[in-house]
């Protein structure tokens, strides 16, 4: 990390240092996915300390289709500039594999630095990519992952924006070789790894002993691959991000779909009303009265301004 003049150091987004704060502190702990504002601003009001934006949920809920690369860099890197905007938590993003070659890299970093993510996550899968709990994924060489990782580090001018190096290969290639890629990536310099989908409680003390005292990932996808291990077991395990990726994209559909069961036989929302959100919750929630007050003492200063 080099020297960072005062004129750039002001610039820099307070919340990467917030990360790195909560992540030298052995957290931030369970980071809950979001793929949109509302429910990005429900996960900081239920205080969580991070909000995660993931790209297969981002891909099932903007285009309705499944995580298997079609989101675009410009759809991804909306959602997280909107989600960056939202809250005042960080935001940790997904960013599949970088969008193309080392070129492609460097745009990624610059653009996610510039919409206000505090750090993100760079996965060795060739393109496109698949869910790393599918089956049917390609790892990328060594050496085209380590141009990636060198791109991305090339490209970071806030010294404090998270750079996590996830690997897909415990499917295609094993847990010895998923191993092996991470130790390569953490010694070219990525803040954080990430071993994706490891099959067993095993598999994953396995994995945090391989890297005691470096920064973890660990992703728990219900009813998948990994088994769902407590937050607490996890932290001491060394594992500083615990993703539920798509936990409230899973609990939003199933309440969804109950619910409209439910107006569709009932004809009304009435028996429902003790388990939704109310009007009055959902305009304190998206800042009504704040906008509301704001706009109030914008017309007074003017008219006051005025009648001097």
């Amino acid at each position: 990390m080099g020297l960072v003049s005062p004129q750039d150091r002001e610039a820099m987004n307070p919340r990467t240092a917030k990360l790195r704060e909560l992540i030298a502190a052995g957290g931030p702990g369970i980071v809950p996915g979001a793929t949109d504002c509302f429910t990005a601003k429900l996960i900081e009001q239920a205080g969580f300390p991070a909000v995660y934006v993931t790209g297969g949920g981002t891909a099932n809920t903007y285009l309705g289709g499944p995580d298997i690369g079609l989101i675009t860099l410009n759809e991804l890197a909306s959602q997280v500039e909107r989600i960056s905007d939202a809250v005042s938590v960080p935001v940790i993003a997904d960013c599949d594999t970088g969008f193309g070659g080392v070129a492609n890299v460097k745009r990624t970093i610059k653009l996610y630095e510039r919409i206000g993510a505090a750090g993100l996550h760079i996965e060795d899968q060739v393109f496109p990519k698949r869910c790393g709990h599918f089956e049917g994924k390609s790892v990328a060489p060594v050496e085209e992952m380590l141009y990636r990782l060198q791109a991305a580090l090339d490209a970071r001018t806030d010294p404090n924006f998270v750079i996590i190096a996830r690997t897909d290969a415990r499917g295609p290639e094993g847990l010895d070789k998923a191993i092996e890629r991470a130790h390569a990536y953490r010694e070219i310099g990525a803040d954080m790894v990430f071993v994706e989908a490891p099959n067993s409680l095993e598999e994953l003390q396995r994995i945090s002993k391989e890297f005691k005292g470096t920064p973890m990932v660990a992703n728990m996808i219900e009813r998948s691959r990994t088994p769902l291990v407590p937050e607490k077991e996890l932290l001491a395990m060394g594992y500083n991000v615990i993703l539920y990726a798509n936990a409230a994209l899973y609990l939003g559909s199933f309440a969804i779909k109950q619910g409209l069961e439910v107006l569709r036989r009932e004809g009304t929302s009435e028996s429902m009303l003790d388990r939704m959100t109310s009007f009055q919750e959902r305009q304190k929630l998206v800042g009504l009265d704040k906008l509301d007050a704001a706009e109030r003492d914008l017309v007074a200063r003017v008219d006051a301004r005025r009648k001097k």
